[in-house]
């Protein structure tokens, strides 16, 4: 739809008739015998005003440029690409670029997160017959993605990366919590500590004293809600009471530490889900078949940025010819 804005080309006629229809009175001087004269009125007469014609030529390119910016202008240029994720083996990639046929092919890095949708919208810019190789681990979008042309995929799966948590625990038993952490598992990996410090993520206060004043942490676990007086006009979800105060979040529960998997599990998975990025998952090797005109993309905006500050170029020296002539 954006190709109709073209239509709209015969408005550039409208500054030409503004300007040719603008109308100065004929120049008069008083005379003192003027008062014998009959009363006529001032006639005024259509004239062409060479003076105006830079600011004519700028305003019919302000109004182009303004139609070419909502036609949003493409042109294909490119050709076969392989597109790869920043961070793959560089190995790897020119291995299987080799194999895939795109030896000649021209090498795209992008971010993992961003390959799909970044092809997507600018997919406008390859020409019909050029191919895309997709290197690398692309985490897998919400949405089967659909292309207007062929795209193929290529994953190395590679394990993620470790991510590890801090934990101090406060606790006269430090045994059972410590046992409870040792059954976590994926790249989450908690280091335990038994003095918090500026790193640590989880406070596990197991004792029924309060926590000094300055001590602070994003996430606390107590077992009991008395050492907290957040805790007193709080809110209980899953039989965790939780609550946000100046020492940071705190969850309680005098169910704790679990005493069987099943809640140890939903425990961990809580804390990990609420307070830690989820896991991408790899999409898998695949080959996006073409969906036709129906994957119609946004704009591409390589030509679209560079209309937008010509526009503003234009604009602004539209108005300052306009305010010298009025000079």
């Amino acid at each position: 739809m954006n190709g109709l804005w073209w239509l709209a080309l015969p408005t550039l006629l409208l500054p030409v008739w503004w300007h040719r229809k603008k109308r100065v009175q004929v120049k008069a001087e008083p005379l003192a015998s003027a008062r014998f004269l009959p009363r006529t009125e001032p006639r005024h007469r259509r004239v062409w005003r060479w003076s105006d014609v830079p600011l004519l030529i700028v305003r019919c390119l302000l109004l182009a440029c303004a139609i070419a910016w909502l036609a949003d202008p493409v042109f294909p240029w490119r050709g076969a690409t392989v597109v790869v994720a920043q961070g793959t083996d560089a190995g790897w990639a020119e291995r299987e670029a080799q194999a895939a046929g795109f030896a000649q092919a021209a090498r795209l890095s992008l971010p993992a997160g961003d390959a799909l949708a970044w092809i997507r919208a600018h997919e406008r810019e390859f020409k019909p017959e050029a191919r895309l190789l997709v290197l690398g681990d692309i985490p897998m979008p919400a949405t089967l993605p659909a292309f207007r042309r062929p795209v193929v995929l290529r994953s190395l799966a590679r394990p993620v990366a470790r991510t590890d948590s801090r934990v101090a625990i406060v606790s006269a038993r430090p045994g059972e919590w410590r046992r409870l952490f040792a059954a976590l598992d994926g790249p989450l990996r908690v280091s335990i500590d038994s003095v918090p410090g500026p790193k640590t993520e989880l406070i596990v206060w197991d004792m029924p004293d309060a926590p000094p004043p300055g001590m602070r942490a994003p996430l606390w676990w107590a077992t009991d809600a008395g050492a907290f007086t957040e805790l007193a006009q709080s809110k209980t979800i899953g039989g965790i009471v939780h609550a946000d105060g100046a020492r940071g979040r705190v969850w309680a529960s005098t169910a704790w530490p679990p005493a069987d998997p099943a809640a140890a599990r939903t425990l961990l998975e809580t804390w990990r889900e609420l307070h830690h990025a989820p896991v991408p998952y790899t999409a898998p090797p695949q080959a996006f078949a073409a969906a036709g005109t129906g994957a119609r993309s946004g704009a591409s905006g390589a030509l679209r940025d560079l209309l937008m500050m010509a526009l503003v170029g234009l604009f602004a020296l539209e108005r300052i010819v306009t305010h010298a002539r009025r000079r």
